[in-house]
């Protein structure tokens, strides 16, 4: 499709979520190029269970690949975490914009973590916060929470929980973290590990698409990507998914790039954890795993929820 200069107006696939649009449409902006917004649904949104139910790959990101390898998109923006580790060999994640705050944050009108009543109700139905709440504040007691951001802080109002975590770059993103100011409560990285690739955007095309990776290397971000890439290396050795209780983060620090990694069963039951400083971002994630893999976090993290 053309505009009436004749020049090709790119076409963005991106889920229907408020979030997914507002990074969409963050990320056109950013390109400065001409574009349109195509949505999908996919399967993960139209699934109304558990999401570790569901299984399998690509639960965000199938529908949208396979727009990308038909051409009715010329890119595809993926929240990062989302992304499954391995990748078809046609499609190449061809930009990663400078990434937002990493943090997970809880978000309560009773304050922090410590502040909350005894046996606190938290909703949360991701197994790595879970696990991690636990681990800080052990009567913690995590009940599932699904829906869109704006539902989950609506549950959170409506009295449901007493806490919620959600993450930061999202809020952001949508422009909610300043209305909730009063009741966000960030969770330091030392103490509470995102997900691998947690508020990064992988901006995906094809491999062979010259013309839509020369528009998308304008808006690289080369730490971003050396980070989102290190961490995904991990995610694939280990043969984890996006159902795993598998924290990831990778940054630079100065001159060096520092690590921090933990994973566990579903249950918390046995924990392990690794950190690590190297001069790149791949050096890091190497050594990551190869701490992780010693004690046996690939066999860990295949333990079925009881």
């Amino acid at each position: 499709m053309t505009d009436k200069t004749n020049n090709t107006i790119l076409r963005i696939g991106t889920r229907g979520s408020a979030l997914a649009l507002a990074q969409s449409q963050l990320v056109g902006q950013m390109l400065a190029v001409p574009f349109e917004l195509v949505t999908f649904s996919t399967r993960g949104d139209r699934a109304t269970g558990p999401l570790a139910e569901v299984g399998g790959k690509g639960l965000f990101t199938a529908e949208l690949e396979a727009a990308l390898r038909s051409g009715e998109v010329h890119l595809a923006v993926h929240s990062a975490k989302d992304m499954p580790a391995e990748m078809d060999a046609e499609l190449v994640i061809g930009c990663v914009p400078e990434r937002e705050d990493p943090r997970d944050v809880l978000v309560s009108p009773k304050g922090a973590l410590a502040d909350l009543p005894p046996s606190p109700r938290i909703g949360t139905s991701s197994f790595r916060r879970s696990v991690q709440l636990r681990l800080l504040r052990p009567d913690v007691q995590t009940l599932p929470l699904r829906g869109n951001v704006e539902t989950r802080l609506r549950k959170l109002k409506e009295g449901q929980y007493d806490a919620i975590v959600l993450a930061l770059a999202g809020l952001k993103r949508l422009a909610l973290a300043g209305d909730l100011q009063a009741n966000l409560h960030p969770l330091a990285i030392d103490d509470f590990i995102p997900a691998a690739g947690q508020a990064a955007l992988a901006l995906q095309c094809r491999a062979a698409d010259e013309a839509t990776l020369a528009v998308l290397a304008k808006i690289n971000h080369a730490d971003s990507a050396a980070a989102l890439a290190a961490e995904r290396i991990v995610v694939a050795r280990l043969h984890a998914s996006c159902h795993s209780a598998l924290g990831v983060h990778i940054r630079r620090l100065g001159q060096l790039w520092h690590g921090d990694a933990l994973a566990a069963d579903v249950a918390g039951r046995r924990v392990i954890r690794a950190r690590a400083d190297a001069a790149s971002a791949e050096l890091v994630a190497n050594d990551l795993h190869a701490q992780l893999a010693r004690q046996g976090a690939e066999e860990l993290l295949q333990v079925e929820q009881p």
